[in-house]
C-alpha cells in the first residue's frame, strides 16, 4: 500500500529531494513474520529492488569470499543484469562462517575492484631495480621468461633456489601441493612475524597449532591481547563474542592497552607486557588450591604420568600426588607476585580465577597475537593457557576451546604428491629446529650472510619491505641480482615490496578469482568458495568459460589458472613428472581447467557435498556457485575420545605406563576408559604438561610451563629516564596489513598511526596531543603524533603496526594511501626514509581521488625493528624496548632514520641465543610444517639429491 509523506519528507518532495510518492514493495518476510535483512535465496538470480529515486534495479546475486583479512566470510555481489557490472557487495547470509554479517572491509571490496590505480596489465621492471620503474609487457613474455629459468634450475639440481613467499594464502593446500608437484622445498610465509609464537606453545602442549575457541556457547570468554577487533577471525568471532555476552557470558580481557574489546569486559586486566604468563601461572596454582579442577579429564587426558616422572620420579604415580606437587611447583606464582610483576591488583588475579571456577568447562580461550608474539618466551603464554583450559576440562567440551584442526576442513586431489627430497636452510636454518614455521623474517640476513641464493623469488599476499622489520635490509637484498636472480611479485595493487620486482604480475581480487577457504571460527567445520563473480554468472547462464582473463579488467588474472599454466611450461613434455599432477582427471592427458579442479574437490573431497547437492537438484559445483559455502557439520566436540578402528586379527602393544598404543610399531592411539582412543597428536598421545621435546632439544628450563622474562619486561623500562616498552602489534579492524591500502572508504576512515601514550607519561616529557614525538629503538628512530590517551597503561606507549605506506620518488604507486618518499643513506652510514611530498587529493578515473582530505598517512615504523628472533618458537618478538622524547629541530612527521649494521649486529645477537640441534635430526617429526618434506631430508647428514625428476 502506498503510505503518506510526513511533514518533512513532502518538504523534501516540493525541493525534488525524494520521490512524491512511496509505492513500495512490502519488504520480505520470513515465515515467524519477522522482516527478512536478506534477498531469499529463490530469487538470488533474479532480484529487483528500488533505489532512493524510486528506479528499478534488477541484479544477479552472486556469492563469492570476502579476502580482505583471514576470516574468509562470505560476500554477495549484486551483478546488473543489464550492464553485467558489480553494483554492490554485501553479505552472504547462507555462509556458516560470517552469517552474512561483515565489517567494514568486505563491503570495501567494491572500492578495490574499482580502483583507478590498480595494476591491469603485465608490467616488466625499466632500468635498476628498486627505482620504480615499470612498462608494460605480455603474459607470454612473463611466463616464458619465469619458466625457462625454473626449468634450468631444476635440471641444474638447483631447485632449492626456487622460492613462493606467501601471507595470507587464502586458499587451502593449492601452493603446497604445487611446491610438492615441482619437488622443492620452496614454500616460505609470514608466520614468524604473526603467529608463530603461539603456535608454538599450544603445540608443544596438545600437538595443535591453535585454538578454536566455542565462544557461542560459552560462560567465560578469556582473551590475551585486543582479540575482537584486531585479531583472529575477526569478523565471526567477534559476533558470537557479542551474542554470548548478550546472553550472559562474562568476557575478561588482559592487554595493557583499551582495546574495543576491553571496552566491553567484564574484567580488564591492563597487565604489564611480557607477565602474562605469570598471571596465567598464578591464576592456575589458586584453581589447584580450592580444587577447582575437573578430575575426571585431567584423569584421562592430562599427560600426569609424564610430569611424575619427569619431575618427581620417586613420587607416588596418583592423581592427587600430581595435583599437589603441580601446585608446589607453581608456589612461587602466588597472586601477589603476579600482580607485583604485572602491574595489576592480587584481587583481580583471584575474581580471575573465580571467574574460571564459576565456568567450569565452558571457558573459551585464546591468545594468538600481542602477548605472545610480542615477548621473547611468549610461547611460554600460550602454554599456560592450554594447561588452565585442560585443568578445568575446557578443552573439546561445548562452550569450552577445541583444537582448531577440528573445525577446519582439507582438500583431498586426484593424485597424490610426494614431499621435497630437500631441506632449505634458508628458510628452515639449523640454529631453528623448534620454529613455527619459516624463518622469514631474517631471510635477507641468511642471504646477505652468504649461506645461499635465491634464483627465482616469488611474493604473493605479502609485502615484506613494509609488514617485516628491519625493511631496509629487505631492500638491500632484493637490490641485488647476484643474491636474488628474478623476483616476480604477484599482486593486484603496487606495494613497497613490489617496486623491487623484475614482473609484477596483476591478480584479481576477491571478486575475481577462484579458492576455497575454511576457517576455525565455531564449533562446525565449513568451505567456502571464492570466485570470479562474472565468470560464475555467465556459466551459471550456460555460457562456456576458459579464462578468467575474460571477465576480468584488462589483463587481470587469477593465481589457479596462472599456476596451472606456468606448471606445464616448466614441464612441457611431461618428462619430469610434475605436469601429470596438472593433467584433468576428467580427459586424461589435457590440461586441467580451474573448473575441472574445483569440480573434482567438491564431488569427491567434500563429505556430504554431493549429497546436498543433489536434493537441490544441482551437481555440486554449481551448487557452490549458487550458495557460496556448505557446512560440512557443526557441533562436533571431545575428538579427542573418538575410538580407534583396529584391524581384525592386528595385534596391538599397549604401553603400561602411559597406555599409548602401537600398532606395527607405530602410534595409533591411547588406551583410555577401556578403550583405544585417537587422543591428542603429542608424543603421549595427552596433553603434556612437561615438554620432553623442549628437553631433548637443548631447553630443559623451559620443559615446564614458567614465567620468561621478557626482553621488554617490567625489569628494563625506566619511564623517568624515557625508556618505554612499544606495543607495535595491535590492529585496527578497518584495515587488514597491506592488502586494504587501495579501498578508498577505509583510508577516510583509518589513515594515521599515531603513538599513544598514558597522560601521566605525557606530561612527564611535556607532550600534548598531537605533539611530534622522537621513539627511539635500538637500530633507529621515527617521527611520529603522540596521541594522549588513558587507553594505554603507563610504562607504555602503542602504535597500530598499520599506516605508513609510501611510494617512491619519481615511481610508480598508489596514492590512496601512501605518501611520496626519498630513500637516502646520511651521516653515520645510515639510511633515511623522508616524506617530500604527503598523500592528499589527486586526479582520476574517480572523482573522489579529488576529495581526501586528510594529509598525513602514517609512520612506516617496522623499518626500525630489528630481527629479535626467539631461540624455540623463531617468532620475531615484536614488542620494542624505545626511548621516547619530544622531537627535535629538523626532525618531520614521517621520518625514519635506521642504522643498517646495528640491525645486522642485532640479529647477531638473538642468533647466538639459538640452540642448534645435537642429534641426528633437523627437527622434531612430530612438529608440523607447512609443506613437509620426506623423511630423509629430516636427517642432518642427508645427501644431496635431485629437487626435481
Amino acid at each position: 500500500m502506498p503510505r503518506h509523506l510526513s511533514k518533512i519528507e513532502k518538504l523534501a518532495a516540493s525541493l525534488g529531494l525524494v520521490p512524491k510518492a512511496r509505492d513500495l514493495p512490502v519488504p520480505e518476510r520470513l515465515g515467524d513474520g519477522r522482516l527478512s535483512h536478506y534477498p531469499p535465496f529463490e530469487k538470488w538470480e533474479n532480484w529487483e529492488e528500488l533505489d532512493a529515486r524510486r528506479l528499478p534495479h534488477r541484479y544477479s546475486l552472486i556469492p563469492t569470499t570476502c579476502f580482505n583479512c583471514e576470516a574468509g566470510c562470505g560476500l554477495l555481489a549484486y551483478v546488473d543484469r543489464d550492464s553485467g557490472e558489480i553494483e554492490k557487495i554485501e553479505g552472504n547470509p547462507l555462509h556458516p562462517g560470517s552469517r552474512g554479517r561483515n565489517c567494514a572491509k568486505g563491503p570495501a571490496t567494491l572500492n578495490q575492484l574499482r580502483d583507478p590505480e590498480r595494476i591491469l596489465t603485465p608490467m616488466k621492471r625499466v632500468g635498476p631495480r628498486g627505482t620504480g620503474k615499470f612498462e608494460p609487457c605480455g603474459w607470454d613474455e612473463a611466463l616464458e621468461a619465469i619458466a625457462n629459468r625454473i626449468r634450468c634450475a631444476f635440471d641444474e639440481g638447483r631447485g632449492e633456489e626456487v622460492m613462493y613467499h606467501v601471507g595470507r594464502p587464502g586458499h587451502e593446500a593449492f601452493m603446497e601441493r604445487l611446491l610438492s608437484a615441482w619437488g622443492i622445498d620452496g614454500h616460505n610465509s609470514h608466520t614468524t612475524v604473526c603467529s608463530a609464537s603461539a603456535r608454538c606453545g599450544y603445540q608443544l602442549a596438545w600437538g595443535y597449532d591453535r585454538p578454536s575457541p566455542d565462544y557461542e556457547n560459552a560462560q567465560l570468554i578469556l582473551l590475551i591481547s585486543s582479540h575482537l577487533e584486531a585479531g583472529h577471525y575477526f569478523n565471526p568471532h567477534a559476533q558470537r563474542i557479542i551474542d554470548a555476552k548478550n546472553r550472559g557470558a562474562r568476557i575478561v580481557v588482559l592487554d595493557p592497552r583499551l582495546s574495543n574489546t576491553a571496552s566491553r569486559a567484564d574484567l580488564w586486566l591492563s597487565t604489564r607486557p611480557g607477565t602474562e604468563a605469570a598471571v596465567l601461572l598464578a591464576t592456575i596454582r589458586v584453581l589447584l588450591l580450592a580444587g577447582a579442577v575437573d578430575r575426571t579429564f585431567v584423569e584421562n587426558w592430562v599427560d600426569w604420568r609424564g610430569y611424575l616422572q619427569s619431575v618427581h620420579c620417586e613420587a607416588s604415580p596418583d592423581l592427587d600426588t600430581f595435583l599437589r606437587l603441580l601446585a608446589e611447583d607453581l608456589a612461587e606464582y602466588t597472586p601477589e607476585y603476579a600482580a607485583q610483576l604485572a602491574g595489576i591488583s592480587p584481587d583481580q588475579v583471584r575474581q580471575l580465577a573465580r571467574e574460571i571456577e564459576r565456568a567450569g568447562p565452558r571457558v573459551a580461550a585464546h591468545v594468538w597475537r600481542a602477548a605472545a608474539s610480542g615477548n621473547e618466551g611468549g610461547w611460554q603464554v600460550a602454554r599456560a593457557m592450554c594447561l588452565l583450559t585442560a585443568l578445568v576440562g575446557a578443552v573439546g567440551a561445548p562452550g569450552g576451546t577445541s583444537p582448531s584442526a577440528w573445525n577446519k576442513f582439507k582438500p583431498e586431489f586426484w593424485t597424490k604428491t610426494e614431499g621435497p627430497k630437500n631441506w632449505n636452510e634458508l628458510i628452515w636454518p639449523k640454529e631453528y629446529p623448534l620454529s613455527f614455521y619459516e624463518m622469514s623474517h631474517i631471510l635477507p640476513h641468511l642471504v646477505l650472510d652468504g649461506r645461499g641464493k635465491i634464483d627465482v623469488y616469488f611474493t604473493r599476499v605479502i609485502n615484506p619491505v613494509w609488514t617485516f622489520p628491519d625493511g631496509f635490509t629487505w631492500m638491500e637484498m632484493l637490490r641485488d641480482e647476484s643474491r636474488v636472480g628474478l623476483y616476480v611479485a604477484l599482486t593486484p595493487t603496487w606495494n613497497e615490496t613490489a617496486y623491487f620486482a623484475d614482473f609484477v604480475l596483476p591478480m584479481g581480487h576477491s571478486a575475481e578469482r577462484h579458492d576455497i577457504q575454511s576457517q576455525e571460527t565455531h564449533a562446525g567445520r565449513w568451505v567456502s568458495f571464492r570466485q570470479p563473480v562474472k565468470r560464475a554468472r555467465a556459466a551459471l547462464a550456460g555460457e562456456e568459460a576458459t579464462d578468467t582473463r575474460s571477465f576480468n579488467p584488462g589483463e587481470v588474472w587469477e593465481e589457479d589458472e596462472f599456476w596451472i599454466d606456468l606448471t606445464w611450461r616448466i614441464d612441457p613434455d611431461g618428462k619430469r613428472g610434475i605436469r601429470r599432477h596438472y593433467e584433468s582427471p576428467y580427459r586424461p592427458g589435457k590440461k586441467v581447467t580451474v573448473d575441472e579442479y574445483y569440480r573434482w574437490i567438491f564431488e569427491n573431497g567434500v563429505p556430504g557435498l554431493p549429497e546436498k547437492a543433489k536434493e537441490a537438484g544441482l551437481e555440486p559445483l554449481e551448487y557452490m556457485r549458487r550458495v557460496g559455502a556448505f557446512e560440512l557439520e557443526r557441533g562436533k566436540y571431545r575428538l579427542h575420545e573418538q575410538k580407534v578402528e583396529i584391524p581384525e586379527g592386528s595385534r596391538v602393544r599397549v604401553e603400561a605406563a602411559g597406555g599409548l598404543v602401537t600398532l606395527d610399531g607405530k602410534v595409533v592411539g591411547v588406551a583410555v576408559d577401556g578403550a583405544i582412543r585417537h587422543g591428542f597428536p603429542t608424543p603421549s598421545r595427552k596433553i603434556e604438561v612437561v615438554s620432553k621435546t623442549l628437553a631433548e632439544w637443548g631447553f630443559p628450563g623451559e620443559a615446564l610451563p614458567r614465567y620468561s622474562p621478557s626482553h621488554v619486561g617490567p625489569e628494563v623500562i625506566d619511564p623517568e629516564k624515557g625508556i618505554y616498552t612499544l606495543v607495535p602489534t595491535f590492529r585496527l579492524p578497518t584495515m587488514i596489513h597491506s592488502r586494504s591500502g587501495n579501498a578508498k572508504h577505509l583510508n577516510e576512515i583509518s589513515h594515521a598511526n599515531p603513538v599513544w601514550m598514558h597522560p601521566d607519561d605525557a606530561d612527564r616529557h611535556s607532550l600534548a596531543d598531537g605533539d611530534l614525538l622522537k621513539v627511539e629503538t635500538s637500530i633507529g628512530h621515527s617521527i611520529n603524533r603522540v596521541r594522549v590517551t588513558d587507553g594505554v597503561r603507563p610504562g607504555v606507549v602503542a602504535c597500530s603496526h598499520h599506516m605508513g605506506r609510501w611510494r617512491l620518488e619519481g615511481g610508480i604507486g598508489s596514492q590512496w594511501s601512501s605518501a611520496t618518499v626519498r630513500i637516502e643513506p646520511i651521516e653515520g652510514g645510515r639510511m633515511r626514509l623522508r616524506i617530500i611530498e604527503p598523500s592528499g587529493p589527486f586526479d582520476s578515473a574517480d572523482p573522489d581521488t579529488r576529495r581526501g582530505w586528510w594529509k598525513e598517512s602514517g609512520v612506516h615504523q617496522n623499518l626500525t625493528f630489528p630481527p629479535q628472533s626467539d631461540p624455540i618458537s623463531g617468532m620475531h618478538c615484536w614488542h620494542q624496548l624505545v626511548r621516547v622524547s619530544p622531537a627535535g629541530p629538523g626532525d618531520q612527521y614521517g621520518d625514519v632514520v635506521v642504522d643498517m649494521e646495528k640491525s645486522r649486529e642485532v640479529h647477531r645477537a638473538w642468533l647466538a641465543k639459538a640452540r642448534p640441534p645435537a642429534g641426528d635430526l633437523r627437527r622434531p617429526e612430530w612438529l608440523p610444517r607447512p609443506l613437509r618434506p620426506q623423511p630423509e631430508a629430516y636427517r642432518i647428514d642427508q645427501q644431496r639429491a635431485p629437487d626435481s625428476p
